[in-house]
């Protein structure tokens, strides 16, 4: 550290010899000094303090040379160093030209001027100590904190005040800085965790005159950067399996910038093309590619699907489509779909064989299974069918036990078919059980099965019951009500163990099942009479579903209608037939005790008579044209139409979301027409 000698000069009073008496010399102030010469130099210096406390004392006679210090000459201008050896042991001397003392310096104003310095020094370096990003930490030679800056109490959550003179083990563990001081080499790159968050350190020591007298050590948060690094090597990873997937793919890929210029290349299309993909990437694809539209769609921001393309004299078939961020198109990516028109129809070909082959299994799946029916089967729109259809789907989703109940013909193996093909269970057999048509003696063993020498003239090999084959799938118990009590006890233990004991086993067989029965019996009078188990009941009737009979859904009469006679003219080999409105509306007025099976024996036996393209009352059985039992005439056939024709029209806006136009072609009439209609019924609504 240096000083201008001129920022503390002190003006000479004049300069003397050595003998020259005190009581010789002239006043002096308080800030001037007396210069004594000699043997060719200056010699000393003597201040104003030093003289006036000699004449004090007596001896204004004495020489000036006896009251003076030994003097430190230098010349004007020159830098002193203020804190080298030795530099204010004496007062300071400034010689001018001809070697004329001007000024001098005293020793307590230079180690004032030297404090003040090094203060100076040491508040620019605690100020730049602070202003690093980074947290710095600087111990002594036995390991104490001497200094550090405001990111090292940040990092810590310590005042620095409360870090000073503190071994650094206790404040930073494993900095590494005792192995600085002990090794005297620096530890470069270090990486450390403090507070959950990484560092990479930098210690170095300190050394003065070869001597370490400390150490310090720098460190960085990388905990940003890591992060950084870690998305970069994600990205980078996913953009090499992008690359990856692209090459290997069989269509033409080409991505492009906002500029279209050209960013990916895969190889399949530079197959296609018989070029090198570093010789694409980068070209503006109206370059690279014949008769490319990818600028258009970069300009349009319109993608283009399926569009025929020219290239090598190949028609292919392409997509393009732009990429979007922030709203804002950024580039563009086309995919070969088919390098020439001729593969698209192999694939159709290829398609349809396939489409016919998925028919077949799904037939024969279900022909195994032993299902035929899905809920498309139930056929109605009435809201009993609805909210029959609802409770399907919703209780097809579980494992529960469902008992249907309902008259004989509404439907009930249709159910509980539609149950199984919307559960989970529907790859898994569906093993029906007619409880009245087994005979009571073989019904037991028809159910739990057996094992070879069970009984006298029992099967060799023994017989598995419909339970074990239903395992995983369903098991529908149809006229359950039919069951023996011995039977019924054995059906309850299943259904509570989920176990079956099959005649002569050893063991009881665990089964997963899923068990559905029906009956059109009322099994609670069943048990108040004493014929079916209360307690089998409860386990039975988890969940309710009631098939509704035909006479309270009368609406669907017409839709059931029109499907059964396209069945049933299909399967007699007839051509199609229609149902004239009179028809229809004696079908309307009768009540229908056989329901959905009467109504099927009924129009089968209508084509069968039937000549003409129309069924006609006439073809139908005269029990449904005659007046009732009750005496009641049939109603008049032009209220029996109009209701007809209103619930057609309802059922229509229904299925076209209410919307009059769409439902006019749905039922095959003009729109004035569906208006006039609509407005006679009430169905419009104002």
């Amino acid at each position: 550290m240096n000083l201008r000698l001129d920022e503390l000069w002190q003006p000479v009073a004049a300069v003397v010899g050595a003998e020259t008496p005190v009581d010789r010399l002239p006043a002096l102030g308080a800030e001037e000094a007396v210069v004594v010469q000699g043997h060719g130099g200056v010699l000393a210096v003597a201040s104003a303090e030093a003289l006036t406390r000699t004449r004090e004392q007596g001896r204004g006679g004495d020489p000036v040379l006896g009251v003076s210090e030994p003097a430190r000459v230098v010349r004007v201008g020159q830098r002193l160093p203020l804190l080298g050896p030795g530099a204010a042991d004496r007062p300071v001397v400034g010689v001018g030209v001809g070697d004329l003392a001007e000024g001098w310096i005293p020793r307590v104003r230079l180690l004032e001027a030297g404090f003040r310095a090094v203060c100076s020094r040491l508040e620019q370096l605690r100020v730049a100590l602070d202003a690093a990003y980074n947290a710095i930490v600087v111990v002594d030679a036995g390991g104490r904190v001497v200094a550090g800056n405001r990111a090292l109490s940040r990092v810590l959550g310590v005042e620095l005040e409360d870090l000073i003179g503190r071994p650094i083990q206790e404040v930073v563990p494993h900095t590494g800085l005792l192995e600085v001081l002990r090794t005297r080499r620096p530890h470069i790159g270090k990486r450390i965790e403090l507070g959950g968050h990484a560092y990479v350190s930098n210690r170095t020591p300190i050394l003065r005159h070869g001597r370490v007298v400390g150490a310090v050590a720098v460190l960085q948060d990388v905990t940003d950067l890591e992060s950084a690094r870690a998305e970069r090597d994600e990205a980078d990873r996913w953009k090499r399996t992008l690359e990856a997937v692209l090459d290997t793919a069989y269509e033409g890929v080409v991505v492009v910038d906002d500029r279209g210029i050209i960013t990916m290349f895969n190889r399949a299309y530079c197959e296609f093309l018989g070029v090198d993909p570093a010789d694409m990437v980068g070209r503006p694809v109206t370059e690279a590619i014949e008769n490319t539209r990818m600028h258009v769609v970069l300009r349009t921001g319109k993608p283009e699907i399926r569009k025929v393309q020219r290239i090598k004299g190949h028609d292919m078939v392409c997509d393009r489509i732009p990429i979007r961020e922030g709203g804002r198109v950024v580039g563009a990516v086309g995919k070969v779909l088919f390098r020439d028109v001729s593969e698209l129809d192999a694939l159709a070909e290829e398609t349809r064989r396939l489409r016919s082959e998925l028919r077949y299994y799904r037939q024969e799946l279900q022909r195994q299974n032993g299902t035929r029916y899905t809920l498309g089967s139930i056929v109605g729109e009435s809201p009993p069918i609805r909210a029959l259809k609802d409770l399907v789907r919703r209780v097809a989703r579980t494992q529960s036990t469902v008992l249907i109940q309902g008259e004989s013909g509404t439907g009930k193996e249709l159910v509980a078919h539609a149950l199984h093909n919307l559960s989970p269970r529907a790859d898994k057999p569906f093993v029906k059980v007619n409880c009245a048509a087994i005979p009571e003696g073989l019904l037991e063993s028809e159910l739990f099965g057996y094992r070879e020498g069970a009984f006298t003239g029992a099967r060799k090999g023994g017989r598995t019951g419909r339970f074990e084959l239903a395992q995983g799938g369903t098991i529908f118990l149809d006229e359950v009500a039919e069951l023996a009590p011995a039977t019924q006890a054995k059906l309850l233990r299943a259904l509570q163990e989920r176990e079956i004991e099959p005649l002569g086993s050893s063991g009881p067989v665990v089964v997963d099942v899923r068990v559905i029965a029906a009956t059109n019996r009322n099994l609670r009078e069943a048990v108040a009479r004493g014929r079916f188990r209360e307690d089998l009941l409860y386990r039975l009737n988890v969940v309710l579903l009631e098939t509704p009979p035909l006479r309270d859904r009368r609406e669907d009469i017409p839709l059931l209608v029109q499907r059964l006679v396209a069945r049933l003219a299909r399967d007699l080999g007839l051509p199609p037939r229609d149902l004239a409105p009179e028809s229809l509306a004696v079908l309307l007025a009768y009540s229908w005790p056989g329901n959905v099976r009467e109504l099927e024996n009924v129009l089968e036996r209508a084509l069968n008579l039937c000549d003409g393209v129309r069924i006609l009352p006439v073809h139908l059985p005269h029990h449904l044209r005659r007046r009732s039992a009750s005496g009641e005439e049939l109603p008049p056939l032009r209220q029996v139409l109009a209701e007809v024709e209103a619930e057609h029209l309802r059922q229509a806006l229904r299925i076209a979301g209410g919307r009059a136009v769409e439902a006019a072609r749905l039922v095959g009439i003009g729109k004035s027409a569906f208006y006039e209609k609509a407005a006679r019924y009430g169905l419009l609504s104002r």
